[in-house]
């Protein structure tokens, strides 16, 4: 079986590693919501090689995940949790960071609901979200192409479509998230962090 492979990972793994390195860097272990194919678990782990990487998605994935990590046998990167998340029971443990990239355009509303409110009780006390992606800011598009990419994606699933940043931040507070910043990304995409807060 041919491991799986995105050219998207491969465009966007630089770009986003500058941003991530500094929020990880002090960190121990962070949980990846959505490996997908694996290719950016493997890459930080690999960078970041004091941290445990957790790798995550629904059970269709975890075989082309298990490739990439059997390939690097990387000590530091995991064999994926399964993790549905509005379907299955999240991973019995808490960590440091949570990072995923490409999933809250994708999912159904009710599935990003469930994403913050899951990462809300994963997190340690000031654990960073970390969330990658095309966003609307005050229901607008970033750009003409990320307003043809909205309209690709709800042509083919219309509950799926790119988020407006106000809804994911409301969704943050209330699971205990304080936004923190907003990196400006290639290709019209954007880095949303968040921290937990001690309340």
């Amino acid at each position: 079986m041919q491991k799986p492979y995105a050219e998207s990972c491969d465009q966007n793994k630089d770009p986003i590693f500058a941003v991530i390195k500094s929020y990880l860097i002090e960190r121990s272990s962070v949980l990846e919501i959505g490996s997908g194919t694996g290719q950016h678990a493997i890459y930080f782990a690999e960078k970041l090689p004091h941290l445990t990487w957790y790798t995550s998605d629904r059970e269709q994935y975890h075989n082309g995940i298990i490739q990439w990590l059997d390939e690097a046998k990387l000590t530091n990167a995991r064999k994926p949790f399964l993790l549905d998340v509005s379907r299955s029971s999240w991973p019995e443990t808490t960590v440091d960071a949570v990072f995923s990239a490409n999933t809250s355009h994708i999912m159904h509303w009710h599935d990003v609901q469930a994403t913050f409110s899951g990462v809300g009780k994963i997190l340690n006390d000031d654990g960073i979200f970390l969330l990658y992606g095309p966003f609307n800011f005050a229901g607008k598009y970033t750009s003409e192409s990320n307003q043809q990419f909205d309209y690709r994606l709800k042509s083919r699933d219309p509950m799926s479509g790119i988020r407006n940043f106000e809804d994911l931040d409301q969704l943050a507070n209330q699971a205990g998230l304080q936004f923190q910043k907003v990196f400006d990304m290639p290709c019209n995409n954007k880095i949303l962090s968040w921290q937990k807060t001690n309340r």
